[in-house]
């Protein structure tokens, strides 16, 4: 619990003097003789990476991170009792557009970001053909855990509700599967002779509530405490993630919000083919149905296990028609190019 006491120490090199402060938990609301500020604190092993790809990110023009306010001696945070303390203005986040406008300015922002920060970095070959022989190899033992478990269900007299289900289940998670290997084989064949591969600085939990708007609806990310250099789907998936598992429907939004991002972050070929993989691989699926057979039986919950299994399965239906509709649009881009030559 932050106090104006506690806090003093912080806002010293700031020139700030605080008059009431609120603390809402990882962020204190302080009132002060320099207007209403945001005073965020994390921890330090988080500190330095966030500092270095926050100045990055300042340096190379991207303004559209709440802005840090940097001390009296210029710098961007301050060490206090093993923390990272920063200090921002406080948005008061009134939000002037319907729910798919804010994910499309998300979206478009997200793009900036990864464009203005990435860079080829140099991959060792070797490594690149040790993940694909790993990833395969893993793969391919989930698809032979599926078929063998779906066999013993049916041959089973009197299947438990969770086994029918996942009898009826087994196709689709099947069909995914494959898919997501012959993605992956492609991206492999694509990539052999390439010796780099595009990195940027992630924010590291893209969500709607890190993305804050001002009073002209300008919107700017925040809480980039997990950002780090990586592929940019470390960003992307996630979401997708979180934002697919609800009931079935067909998630239109979501398709145009990526087409938003392709749009605005020019995809490679090769990256293209490793996103649509990972995107489509039913792992959260396979993961409940391998918990499921490694309980023994007396101890599990076939209510509890039979939930998360359809709400699995959701998630996958949702997430195999964003693919379709992305393997549908990338084809078609394909053909118009092929006629146009």
């Amino acid at each position: 619990m932050q106090t104006i006491d506690s806090l003093k120490p912080v806002l010293q090199p700031y020139g700030v003097e605080p008059f009431f402060v609120e603390d809402t938990g990882r962020v204190c609301r302080v009132y002060s003789n320099k207007g209403t500020l945001a005073v965020k604190h994390i921890p330090a092993e988080n500190g330095v990476d966030f500092v270095r790809n926050v100045q990055t990110l300042f340096q190379r023009g991207y303004n559209r991170i709440v802005p840090i306010y940097p001390t009296l001696d210029g710098r961007y945070g301050v060490w206090h009792e093993g923390e990272l303390f920063y200090l921002m203005p406080w948005l008061n986040n009134q939000e002037k557009e319907d729910r798919f406008e804010k994910h499309q300015k998300l979206f478009r922002e997200l793009a900036r970001l990864h464009t203005i920060s990435s860079q080829d970095v140099k991959i060792n070959k070797e490594e690149r053909e040790s993940h694909y022989e790993q990833l395969t190899s893993r793969w391919e033992k989930e698809q032979q855990f599926l078929d063998e478990y779906v066999e013993t269900c049916e041959k089973t007299a009197y299947m438990s509700p969770f086994q029918y289900h996942f009898c009826m289940f087994y196709k689709d998670v099947s069909q995914a599967l494959k898919f997501s290997r012959k993605m992956l084989d492609e991206w492999y064949e694509n990539t052999k002779d390439l010796d780099k591969v595009r990195t940027v600085i992630i924010h590291g939990k893209v969500s709607t509530e890190h993305f804050l708007f001002d009073d002209r609806g300008m919107g700017y990310f925040h809480n980039l405490e997990n950002s780090k250099i990586a592929s940019p789907f470390h960003d992307l998936l996630p979401f997708l993630s979180r934002t697919l598992k609800t009931y079935p429907k067909y998630y239109d939004e979501c398709v145009e919000w990526l087409e938003t991002y392709f749009h605005h972050f020019t995809v490679r070929n090769e990256e293209r083919l490793l996103f649509m993989s990972y995107l489509a691989y039913p792992s959260s699926v396979i993961a409940v149905v391998e918990k499921y057979f490694h309980t023994a039986k007396g101890k599990r919950n076939e209510r509890k296990s039979l939930k998360k299994l359809q709400r699995h399965y959701w998630l996958l239906k949702n997430t195999e028609y964003v693919v379709m509709r992305l393997d549908e649009m990338e084809k078609k881009k394909q053909e118009q190019s092929a006629e146009a030559e």
